[in-house]
């Protein structure tokens, strides 16, 4: 229920739909009534049957900040380039200031909401530097947190807007994508209610099949002890080991969301899946949409600030498939410059099995440059010198017999791996011929533009991103055993 956390229309205050959804989930808590308290923890707990590839229990000193390897803060009212006020109306400013973002000391990140004496409010935001969450072939992804909500209730509680949520990587560096790369909200409250909503975006907004900007989402009260008053286990899973596919939402183990694969168009599931993976975020918002829906204009002269959400953990698992991607992103070994284009988004030094990937129309417009709903590949852990040359491709690329559309790549080099883009390439796009066949697309088409300069990568990461810069036609990308690309190091 994020209503356009990401994108650029916000729904009215109270759409029917939005109003009646709401309606329904406030009825459901207070019907379903309390049933068992969680218990805090200081670590990661251990899960049997599953496979820990990432996690952070924020354990340190009070007031020092999450760990710079794993989280990078966001700042400001939006993205650089993106969409005002986050795309959801919310009002606080984002800082990177200890009174609004730092460990507690006892374990726990602490996310603090604040206002000065002008009525000016300001917040904290996080999200993972890894990208690359998403579930193996055959397997499942598990994504989960320890977290209590602020401590508030009532009209104290008004505009108060906490979450911890996933979003596709592809957003990163584009910002106007959503909702179609996906979006998983493992839990959102708004104004103290004592119920935990989940909710998945995707498709098109406004409308298409996740209904946006609503989201297909559930809520239900918290179990044991409210939201508020005790921490409570979130956990996300994406199961592709079972057909169809399926998203599951829980809180203290108990599933009350899910949504199936079948329920879902093959391009919506295709554009949200078939990509590098997700991203992690945890914030607390002050106002937007959300909680104006449910309790008017946010926040009021009655909301109380400094009530802080607090994080014990967060870790993600897999289980079963073949490993935390599809297949893993090895990184190529010394006197390899060559990577392919494989399935799941990863780049691989060895040829896998030949397929296709769907590049999504670009509906008419003109997204020369920008890539729009790309097809994502990426390797990381590569320690390797720069050569001195340039970059390599050879794309196999076909629009069938669709006329006039162009494909256009941009390849980006992360030399440390800290999420920073140090290298980017973008190439004058391909106009594919209107008979059905792969044709080769090189970076004999030029260079459009270029940003950075190439170094020495240390434990870096590559990046490749494939669009459709011009037509109104869908296009094929091959992979597997076809796309190639080779990197200046050696």
């Amino acid at each position: 229920m994020r209503t356009s956390r990401t994108g650029t229309r916000l729904p009215t205050a109270r759409t029917p739909l939005l109003a009646a959804f709401l309606a329904m989930s406030v009825a459901v808590a207070g019907f379903l009534g309390l049933t068992t308290a969680g218990t805090a923890r200081g670590d990661v707990p251990p899960t049997p049957g599953w496979n820990l590839q990432w996690s952070d229990d924020f354990n340190g000193g009070n007031g020092a900040p999450p760990s710079a390897a794993n989280w990078q803060v966001d700042t400001g009212h939006g993205y650089p380039g993106g969409p005002g006020n986050w795309g959801t109306g919310e009002i606080q400013n984002y800082t990177a200031n200890a009174e609004n973002l730092s460990l507690d000391g006892n374990g726990n990140l602490r996310i603090t909401p604040l206002r000065d004496g002008a009525g000016n409010w300001t917040s904290a935001r996080v999200e993972t530097k890894r990208a690359d969450f998403k579930a193996p072939a055959g397997g499942t992804l598990r994504i989960e947190g320890r977290i209590q909500m602020p401590n508030v209730t009532g009209a104290a509680a008004s505009g108060y807007w906490p979450a911890f949520w996933a979003l596709g990587a592809p957003y990163r560096g584009n910002y106007w994508n959503w909702p179609a790369i996906g979006e998983f909200d493992i839990m959102e409250n708004v104004n103290g209610i004592n119920s935990v909503w989940a909710v998945l975006h995707c498709g098109v907004n406004p409308g298409g099949p996740c209904n946006e900007t609503t989201g297909l989402g559930a809520s239900r009260p918290c179990p044991g002890a409210s939201c508020q008053s005790a921490f409570h286990t979130y956990r996300f899973e994406w199961d592709r080991s079972s057909s169809p596919n399926a998203l599951r939402w829980y809180v203290d183990d108990q599933l009350y969301h899910t949504v199936t694969q079948n329920q879902l168009d093959a391009t919506t599931w295709t554009n949200m899946t078939q990509h590098a993976g997700y991203f992690i975020l945890l914030n607390v918002a002050i106002g937007g949409a959300f909680p104006d829906a449910l309790g008017g204009p946010t926040p009021t002269p009655a909301t109380v600030p400094g009530r802080p959400m607090l994080v014990d953990y967060v870790g993600v698992w897999t289980r079963g498939g073949s490993g935390p991607t599809d297949p893993p992103t090895d990184p190529p070994p010394s006197g390899s410059s060559q990577l392919y284009a494989r399935t799941g988004g990863g780049l691989g030094v060895a040829a896998a099995s030949g397929a296709n990937a769907t590049l999504v129309s670009a509906g008419g417009g003109n997204r020369d440059g920008t890539p729009y709903n790309p097809q994502v590949f990426t390797s990381g852990g590569i320690t390797r010198a720069h050569n001195g040359g340039s970059t390599q491709f050879d794309l196999f690329v076909d629009a069938g017999t669709t006329v006039a559309n162009g494909q256009q790549v941009r390849v980006s080099y992360d030399r440390t791996g800290d999420g920073t883009w140090d290298r980017t390439e973008t190439y004058n796009y391909f106009a594919t011929d209107p008979a059905p066949g792969f044709e080769h697309y090189t970076q004999a088409r030029g260079l459009k533009s270029s940003t950075g300069s190439h170094g020495d990568l240390v434990n870096g990461k590559v990046r490749i991103e494939v669009w459709n810069a011009i037509g109104n036609g869908a296009s094929t990308l091959g992979i597997g055993n076809q796309s190639v690309v080779r990197i200046p190091y050696g």
